[in-house]
């Protein structure tokens, strides 16, 4: 009888000891979960919004940092040279041409170092009569196409076939850069289409809109170019210029509001080595308080030919700079040296490539 009335008490024991933990657990649970108290309106003080902290950079950004100092050094956008190539679309691998003016697909340009492309842009209004006599090779959609001149007139001369889309060609772009994160890429574009036009083509292109530059967000009026260091690290690698001006929303620039740019022919026989501008009311040697136009150099002829190109692309191109074009520019070099046929020379060692690799080394 003592031991089951010995046993009930520890039971009894154990229970009590039981409910006073749980007691005490609930008690530091409530309080733990309770909001902080608020500060009366007496002892309240007016509190300064919290300014969110800057992440401290990663190895990865501090890396490419790195890598585009490395690259790129102080130079700003104004004062660096890129090789450009002229009616870069129009070449014998993107599509079929009777006349072209570079030997390479775009693709193939980039990679191989041209960093400037100019473009047609021309709207093409699906044709039915077009489809039918050219026997259903000629049947496409309604878009805004890459065309020399009228996108109807002669199949292979002033349209390709099959027809290269302006957004397509954008895409190479872009994908170009995605996979060679310390290159900048221009665009120049001899604009035949509405803005509504070109937004929907552009909106068509993955990734564009993190890539493209907006001379208005950077306030490079105020400001001037930024450093081009400082575009590969903010990765905004791509630059759109166009002759028309009402689509500097779209972040693509006006070139007669930002650039400078001489007379883009040499002549019919490639003699006319003047330097002199192409709009009479923006001298070469424009200047602003604060900020520095971009020079567009253009060295071709009216008619292009891989003989001709290659007369022109090698001493003519590099003293035409030196003796006709720096002078008249007040000193400065081109930013952007457009050419047809890039690749080709006269066999004088120097090269449209190694003209602007000079440029480039130049204090």
């Amino acid at each position: 009888m003592l031991i089951d009335m010995d046993m009930r008490f520890r039971m009894r024991s154990r229970a009590w000891v039981c409910l006073l933990v749980l007691a005490l657990l609930g008690t530091v649970t409530t309080a733990a979960a309770a909001p902080p108290a608020v500060a009366s309106a007496s002892t309240s003080t007016t509190a300064t919004p919290a300014t969110p902290a800057t992440p401290p950079p990663t190895t990865a950004s501090t890396a490419a940092s790195a890598a585009a100092a490395a690259r790129w050094g102080d130079r700003r956008l104004d004062e660096v040279a890129f090789l450009t190539t002229h009616n870069a679309f129009t070449n014998y691998e993107d599509s079929r041409w009777s006349s072209v003016n570079q030997s390479e697909s775009v693709r193939a340009q980039l990679d191989n170092g041209v960093r400037g492309l100019s473009l047609d842009t021309h709207w093409y209004e699906r044709s039915t009569w077009l489809c039918i006599i050219s026997f259903g090779s000629d049947c496409y959609p309604s878009d805004v196409y890459l065309c020399h001149g009228d996108c109807k007139t002669f199949a292979g001369a002033t349209y390709a076939l099959p027809r290269q889309t302006f957004h397509g060609t954008m895409q190479t772009v872009v994908d170009f850069l995605a996979t060679h994160p310390q290159e900048v890429v221009t665009v120049f574009l001899e604009d035949y289409v509405g803005a509504d036009q070109l937004q929907a083509s552009l909106g068509r292109v993955g990734g564009l809109q993190n890539m493209l530059f907006r001379a208005d967000e950077w306030g490079v009026r105020e400001h001037g170019w930024p450093k081009v260091a400082d575009l590969v690290t903010s990765g905004k690698r791509l630059l759109i210029f166009s002759d028309r001006s009402d689509r500097e929303h779209l972040g693509v620039m006006y070139d007669k509001s930002w650039t400078v740019s001489n007379y883009w022919s040499l002549g019919d026989l490639g003699n006319d080595l003047s330097c002199v501008t192409r709009w009479a009311d923006v001298p070469l040697d424009r200047q602003e308080p604060g900020f520095r136009r971009l020079f567009t150099m253009s060295h071709h002829r009216n008619v292009p030919t891989v003989l001709t190109a290659a007369l022109d692309n090698g001493a003519k191109l590099r003293n035409r700079i030196a003796d006709q074009c720096r002078s008249a520019t007040g000193g400065r070099d081109p930013n952007f040296v457009s050419v047809d046929f890039h690749r080709l020379s006269d066999g004088s060692g120097h090269t449209p490539a190694s003209v602007v690799a000079e440029l480039n080394a130049r204090p």
